[in-house]
């Protein structure tokens, strides 16, 4: 009953403010049902930049804002838990990056989505998941430094002849996946297809049966003529899962799968952030033009 009394407040200040609110896929449930639009950074940052509504609520990570704020400038883009950010994308600064290409003089830089404004700023294209080897192979260099995931890029260097820099940056959620923990799936579930994220080890990757982004999970579990699935990412995908693809079981590789800044965003703060309009994400316009570049050559592909 609670819940429901939010939901329907939620309902009337969206409509009176002309706001949207878009999720990621590793939202709560309760989120993620109250939501616009639920996908991953790519479909978000898609979205992000073909809105007609003046006003975004973005229920996810810091950086996922700030890719909104930097694609729409002239919209209001709110993040409703100001404290929820990735632990991965504080591990590079511009600095850092500046001193790579010094380093590097004839790479190019790709840096995943997952990464502060600053960071794309001082990138020749950014990418994500699902498409890293695209983006990797259509950059006119040799050599490429990958920021942040070390294991991403070490994913994508399975797949270009490009001599691949990863940086020492990860994801906790995923780097923390073992593969005696699909060894014990295996055995819990030994009908299943194992499917992991490019977050995860090599090690990890090489004992999975498919790597996919969280859309491609979900895209594969709905489409493959199997029945069951260990999903080896956040546990959050698997809300979104069992609704899109309805009579396919599905379980997780970890239990500990869990990003507690994911989970910061509830229905309340949701709520205050329409009634308020705060907390707004904003980005410089001397970062967000450079970053704006990135993203959009990004798009392009």
């Amino acid at each position: 009953m609670v819940n429901q009394t939010i939901q329907d407040e939620i309902a009337r200040l969206k409509r009176e403010q002309g706001a949207v609110i878009i999720a990621h896929n590793y939202q709560i449930p309760e989120v993620q049902e109250i939501a616009d639009l639920v996908g991953d950074s790519l479909e978000l940052a898609r979205a992000a930049a073909g809105l007609e509504e003046e006003i975004i609520v973005f229920c996810g990570v810091d950086f996922m804002a700030e890719t909104a704020a930097i694609l729409a400038p002239e919209k209001r883009v709110l993040l409703p838990a100001v404290d929820a950010l990735c632990p991965m994308a504080q591990m590079v600064t511009a600095g850092e990056v500046r001193t790579l290409r010094e380093r590097y003089p004839k790479a190019a830089v790709a840096c995943y989505v997952n990464t502060p404004a600053e960071v794309k700023a001082e990138s020749d294209i950014c990418c994500t998941s699902a498409n890293a080897v695209a983006v990797v192979e259509s950059l006119d260099a040799d050599q490429v430094i990958f920021v942040p995931d070390r294991n991403l890029g070490r994913y994508v260097a399975r797949f270009t002849a490009k001599e691949i820099l990863p940086w020492e940056g990860f994801c906790y959620v995923h780097d923390r996946m073992t593969v005696e923990d699909v060894d014990q799936a295996r055995e819990a579930h030994p009908d299943a297809e194992v499917l992991v994220h490019p977050e995860c080890r090599p090690e990890v990757i090489d004992a999975a049966d498919h790597v996919f982004s969280t859309s491609g999970m979900v895209r594969h579990v709905c489409s493959s003529p199997g029945e069951e699935f260990v999903i080896g990412t956040e546990n959050g995908i698997l809300y979104p899962m069992q609704k899109k693809c309805p009579g396919k079981r599905c379980y997780p590789l970890s239990e500990q799968a869990i990003c507690i800044n994911m989970k910061k965003t509830d229905l309340p703060l949701v709520r205050k952030t329409l009634e308020r309009l705060e907390p707004r994400v904003t980005v410089p316009p001397e970062i967000a033009d450079r970053a704006r570049a990135a993203i959009e050559r990004m798009l392009a592909l």
